[in-house]
């Protein structure tokens, strides 16, 4: 991404994140009493702006320090949500009341501080309950069937996993689940279709998560796709970290395996916005492919979906969406993209879009359940 771009879109991003918390600010500082109005200040500017500090000396001074204000500020990301929606629906109640009257005149401070904490506890049990599911991944089952001959095999186990997002917040403990649970389906090959490293890869390199990731166990190997994290991070050194540990990354190329089917990569839609690059045409990236064998595509992204059953693909993977993360986003990713999470048939192309088993800002997560794929795919003519 260009320099004069990356500084208009963060100055939009931070003049957002500045109004909405001080539109949640004000709005508690009036339901208290004066003598509360210091303490409560200096607290929600330590939350508000510990998610800034953090990331801004994560890669110059990294440390126990600067992972605590990262973690603070990446739980405040989340509060903040569901204080801004209870905010809202506040002041609607309190636009209603000026024509309908249904909130007592006397309206006293012993109220208002009871409605502040109500607000505060509600928030801190929603974010809480979201980190409890965001940290238990399921294992979710899907039995498909494509009507092509495939070599020897009549079936072929996958497990995919998207979105893991590693770094500061996915860190070794976390990794190591993941990795347990991927080992427990006893794949015949992994797949993970972008963002397995959240943004910068030196939280990755301090935590040595590629030891970890060279634990996961399958017949043909792990394959990986880059993501829009990949390329915010940089692309060059996430990637080489990666390959380094085991896993092949398809960049626009495609592998054939076992002489039986093919695992086709796309690069990330980023590729163009952040580091200039155009990535192939679906249809070029597939020449001198043999279309009778069975095709899998990884595409982060889950747009433009008609273009994998033009070009004769048996089943795409995608992640990116997290279908929201954070209730109620998951409307806003249903009607942003054609499938936002799920399974979808579209002709002879199977599609399957992850919510991710991780997360990405807040390590919470409320609008669905992180979950890991085992697709049995059974092959037929």
């Amino acid at each position: 991404m260009k320099k004069s771009s990356f500084v208009i879109f963060l100055s939009i991003v931070l003049s957002v994140y500045g109004l909405v918390n001080y539109y949640i600010y004000i709005t508690g500082l009036n339901a208290l009493p004066q003598s509360d109005a210091l303490s409560y200040t200096i607290i929600y500017l330590f939350l508000s702006l510990s998610y800034i500090i953090g990331r801004f000396l994560e890669r110059k001074f990294p440390g126990t320090i600067v992972n605590i204000f990262v973690w603070i500020g990446s739980f405040w990301l989340a509060a903040m949500v569901y204080f801004l929606l209870f905010v809202v629906l506040i002041d609607l109640l309190r636009f209603f009341n000026i024509f309908l009257g249904f909130i007592p005149a006397v309206y006293s401070a012993y109220y208002k501080q009871l409605i502040f904490d109500s607000v505060v506890s509600a928030v801190i049990i929603i974010v809480l309950l979201g980190y409890i599911n965001a940290r238990n991944p399921v294992i979710k089952k899907l039995n498909l069937s494509i009507h092509k001959r495939a070599g020897k095999l009549s079936m072929l186990k996958i497990a995919v996993a998207s979105d893991i997002h590693l770094g500061t917040i996915i860190s070794r403990s976390r990794l190591e689940k993941i990795v347990d649970m991927i080992n427990s389906i006893n794949a015949d090959i992994i797949l993970l279709p972008g963002d397995v490293v959240d943004e910068d890869i030196a939280p990755v390199i301090r935590q040595n998560l590629g030891e970890v990731l060279k634990k996961i166990r399958s017949k043909y190997g792990v394959f990986a796709v880059t993501g829009n994290h990949e390329y915010i991070g940089g692309v060059k050194p996430a990637c080489k970290y990666l390959a380094a540990h085991g896993i092949t990354e398809l960049r626009d190329s495609y592998v054939k395996i076992n002489e039986s089917f093919y695992i086709v990569g796309r690069e990330d839609l980023a590729s163009k916005s952040f580091a200039g690059i155009l990535r192939k045409p679906l249809g070029i990236i597939m020449d001198g492919i043999d279309r009778s064998l069975p095709i899998v595509l990884m595409d982060h992204q889950p747009v433009k979906l008609a273009q994998a059953e033009k070009d004769g693909i048996d089943l795409q993977l995608s992640g990116h969406t997290h279908h929201g993360q954070l209730w109620p986003f998951n409307f806003i990713t249903k009607n942003v993209y054609t499938l936002s999470m799920g399974y979808l048939k579209k002709g002879n192309t199977h599609y399957y879009v992850s919510c991710g088993v991780g997360t990405w800002g807040p390590p919470v997560r409320t609008g669905n359940r992180p979950e890991i794929i085992q697709i049995d795919l059974t092959f037929n003519k």
